[in-house]
């Protein structure tokens, strides 16, 4: 099992002023401890669970290019991108550029958008919920056909290209891994099944069920279910590396490959020192 470090929480007791020193700290330390992956969020406005909506929050893919330039082994991602937030040529663009900069360490995390008070806020496009998915299956055969020998034109209901040319290509083979967010049994789940090479589900009672679910949908498209990583989002309490180790056993017995989420105090670094010494060992043997 491997292990991922969430970076949702932006406000540090040293302000925006040492904000880019306090990210590559936070993420060179998470390299050097073993951590094999290192994501943002993509919001514009902090979210409820995380703090008020007015603390300090980066635009997603500005932040993983710089973080590209402060890290040499972990894999970035945005966990995971609104899918309105940008055109679907564009995204596949961004993370075709990280993916080079990065020298094939990109993944495309994304999922179909929730947080409509920041959209209305900022002026986003953020359409009724039945077409977000639209857009994201869309999304979805627009990139692939973007990281593909395919350069003609895409003609969808949302979106229409015409010529899907992507130079330089993505140095990730076959294409930069696609992580779809979400538990949603009829729509986000088939979307894995159908498109991605890793799901993202919590870590909670229902988990078990959610990934029954996803193999059912594997066996509808002809899937096979284990091409699909596993993963979960889970909050890392480094004052109790032990009780995170029981719960990594538990959630290996379920299939999950890879754990991922915020550490509190995450700035302070010494709470991911203690991880990286007494959980992302004991991690890999599971």
């Amino acid at each position: 099992m491997k292990l991922g470090v969430h970076i949702a929480d932006f406000t540090y007791p040293s302000g925006p002023a040492g904000l880019a020193d306090d990210l590559t700290r936070i993420a060179v330390a998470a390299e050097e401890e073993g951590f094999a992956r290192v994501s943002v969020m993509d919001h514009v406005f902090q979210i409820g669970p995380v703090g008020p909506i007015e603390n300090d929050m980066l635009e997603a893919y500005t932040a993983l290019g710089y973080l590209a330039a402060r890290t040499e082994r972990v894999q970035l991602l945005a966990w995971v991108t609104a899918v309105t937030y940008r055109d679907p040529g564009l995204l596949a663009k961004i993370v075709t550029t990280l993916d080079v900069l990065s020298k094939g360490r990109a993944m495309l995390g994304i999922g179909a958008a929730w947080n409509e008070e920041e959209s209305t806020g900022l002026g986003l496009f953020f359409p009724p919920t039945k077409e977000r998915f639209e857009r994201l299956e869309e999304t979805l055969q627009i990139c692939l056909q973007m990281w593909g020998e395919d350069e003609g034109p895409y003609r969808g209901t949302h979106y229409s290209l015409d010529r899907t040319m992507n130079s330089p290509q993505a140095l990730s083979r076959p294409h930069p891994p696609i992580l779809i967010g979400g538990g949603g049994e009829q729509k986000t789940l088939r979307l894995v099944a159908q498109y991605a090479q890793a799901c993202n589900l919590f870590a909670g009672p229902e988990l078990s069920h959610k990934l029954d679910v996803l193999k059912q949908r594997c066996d509808e498209v002809g899937r096979d279910y284990a091409e699909i990583e596993k993963t979960v989002m889970y909050r890392f309490d480094a004052t109790n590396p032990s009780g995170i180790v029981e719960d990594l056993k538990g959630l290996a017995k379920l299939g999950v490959q890879h754990v991922h989420g915020m550490i509190a105090n995450v700035h302070e670094i010494e709470p991911l020192r203690v991880l990286g010494r007494e959980v992302v060992p004991a991690a890999a043997e599971l």
